[in-house]
């Protein structure tokens, strides 16, 4: 093990491309809200950087890539970053421990957050705090050792593979999200909200595509061909997914959508994530329109079994990344990266096991931190907390003043402050 200062200097912009994320998920999920839940929702975003950043160095990295016991979590060997420094590690051989752990703390930091778009409009911001940290401890933290850590799904058994997270962030994310939804229920008013602002949603998918580039590439951990396949492989997922979701749109629906195109895009990122350093190009468009299609149509699910995913993170990111995890046992090729795996039947069913424990674990987990949350600090809004929305609810805030309105903020819930100018629901703006 020796470092590499072009391996090093890569992997300093991947890690600050992977963080590039967060804003761009902010303004991503924030536009897809409606006006009175703007601020509540992208603070979501970037409270989890604080909140996951500190736990993943006083205890998360070391249960995730600590010594490991029984190929079940890792030890505290490394709690505080003991012993993680300048010198690389056996995960990453040519650049220094301490930025591969930096590395591994973005893809902690937003899986959580992720998960706030299915809930949207309807958690306490105080059950939220509490909900990710538990959350991040008792199922990414094991999860992603079972994967990457050496654990009995990755190299220390199964052998199934996940080069940038399509089961440990995206089926994650999206299991966790389908376990809240049905957990928390559908919001209470009749009508949810529209997406308030789509320019907002389209910038935020931009950079979302820009990050995901140090996301994928970056999990090669070397500047070398195969973060050349991966980023490739991003592009490709990325833009097959987006066109195959867009062209389904405009046949169902006669017009493609602003929101539509965007979530293609990310539909297929989810699902190039796990696939990107082990399959060729073509594979990629073949992954990333796969996405497209069957993404948007468990999106349309979504009213047939009245769950209320207010911005459809279960259709786009479980139902992505299992697809990706999946078809990696089919397409993954040794040419493209000679440490990956071949695919066929055996690698399949490996892949197939991976994708079924990437929605089993976290839901039922999920469920259980749930309850503990709802049960230590109460999960769900009051009807009039809803109502008034949670940026004025929670954080006594509005994202938009316009002139002659006047609203309640805290005031709006029974014994809160007094009357402020902005916009809330009774401004009729709301969508």
């Amino acid at each position: 093990m020796h470092l590499n200062s072009g391996d090093t200097a890569w992997m300093l912009v991947s890690t600050a491309l992977v963080f590039f994320m967060m804003p761009g998920l902010a303004l991503f999920y924030g536009g897809l809200v409606g006006a009175k839940n703007v601020i509540a929702t992208m603070v979501q975003s970037f409270v989890a950087i604080g909140v996951i950043s500190v736990l993943w160095v006083v205890v998360g990295y070391s249960l995730t890539f600590g010594s490991d016991h029984w190929r079940v979590i890792g030890g505290l060997a490394n709690v505080m970053l003991h012993g993680v420094g300048a010198t690389p590690n056996s995960f990453a051989p040519t650049i220094p421990s301490l930025l591969y752990m930096a590395f591994q703390m973005k893809f902690a930091v937003i899986t959580p957050a992720l998960i706030a778009g299915a809930f949207a409009d309807r958690m306490h911001f105080r059950a939220y705090l509490l909900f990710i940290g538990l959350w991040s401890l008792v199922v990414y933290c094991p999860f992603a050792h079972w994967v990457w850590g050496g654990g009995f799904l990755g190299s220390g058994g199964l052998h199934a593979v996940d080069f940038a997270g399509g089961s440990v962030v995206h089926e994650l994310a999206g299991a966790a999200a389908l376990a809240t939804v049905l957990y928390m229920g559908r919001r209470r008013q009749h009508q949810p909200d529209r997406p308030h602002n789509v320019p907002l949603v389209l910038l935020g998918a931009g950079i979302l595509w820009f990050g995901w580039f140090g996301f994928n590439a970056g999990s090669a951990f070397s500047a070398g061909s195969v973060a050349t396949s991966a980023l490739v492989n991003t592009q490709l997922g990325a833009s097959a997914g987006m066109l195959a979701w867009m062209t389904i749109e405009w046949i169902r629906r006669r017009k493609p959508s602003g929101v539509g195109i965007a979530s293609g895009a990310v539909a297929g990122l989810a699902a190039i994530t796990p696939a990107s350093g082990y399959v060729p190009t073509w594979a990629a468009l073949v992954i990333g329109a796969a996405a497209g299609v069957l993404c948007y149509e468990a999106v349309e699910l979504k009213s047939r079994f009245h769950y209320d995913d207010a911005l459809d993170v279960v259709g786009v990111h479980m139902v992505g990344g299992a697809i990706g995890v999946v078809l990696t046992g089919v397409f993954a090729s040794l040419a493209v990266n000679a440490a990956g795996v071949a695919g066929g039947w055996t690698q399949l069913g490996r892949q197939t096991v991976l994708a079924v424990a990437g929605i089993v674990y976290p839901f039922a987990m999920t469920w259980i931190v749930l309850w503990v949350t709802d049960k230590a600090v109460g999960l769900r809004v009051s009807p009039d907390e809803e109502a008034a929305g949670l940026d004025a609810s929670e954080h006594a805030e509005v994202a938009y003043e316009w002139p002659g309105d006047v609203i309640r903020v805290a005031g709006a819930i029974p014994g809160g402050a007094q009357p402020t100018t902005g916009t809330a629901s009774a401004s009729g703006r709301d969508s």
